[in-house]
């Protein structure tokens, strides 16, 4: 489904070159803060489109391409926590729209086979040739059904800030 979604999304920017706007390198990192352990990762693959007539906002990712400190770290989130085996992609889709100080996405953000709906506020600048977006938000672990076994429950904490940075260019 995402990807029909996206299909349309590029489809329809062909067509109307103005409002439209692509990427295929945003940054989303995660930062989890646990007593004995703080875990980082980032992501520098991300695509992302958006449409400025209806501001629908599609981001997708392969979670193995998370980049982690250290190989191990790497292995026990792809295999132990994310399955990225049975879980390959995440997703966000929804829409964009303006407040006093700032944006706020409201969508469908999907991680681990589970979609809940979000409300995540950030930024949203207008260049003459990009639109740059960033946003920080905390999800918990037990929403999108991601266990964490207690012999590591002091290594990774339950919640996850994340935070996003992309810079799309209009096509």
């Amino acid at each position: 489904m995402n990807k029909i979604i996206v299909f349309i999304l590029l489809f329809s920017a062909t067509s109307i070159q103005a409002q439209q706007y692509l990427t295929k390198s945003a940054s989303i990192s995660f930062f989890s803060e646990a007593p004995l352990e703080d875990i980082s990762a980032k992501n520098s693959k991300v695509s992302a489109v958006y449409d400025g007539e209806t501001k629908q906002l599609v981001f997708q990712l392969n979670i193995s391409d998370f980049i982690f400190p250290k190989p191990l770290m790497q292995e026990h989130f792809n295999e132990n926590y994310l399955e990225s085996d049975k879980f390959p992609k995440s997703s966000f889709s929804g829409f964009i729209g303006q407040l006093n100080d700032g944006a706020i996405a409201t969508g469908t953000l999907k991680i681990h086979g589970v979609a809940n709906e979000v409300e995540v506020n950030g930024s949203l600048e207008k260049t003459s040739d990009s639109l740059i977006i960033n946003a920080t938000f905390v999800i918990q672990l037990k929403d999108y059904k991601i266990k964490i076994p207690r012999v590591v429950m002091y290594n990774i904490a339950e919640e996850i800030e994340v935070t996003v940075k992309a810079e799309l260019k209009k096509i």
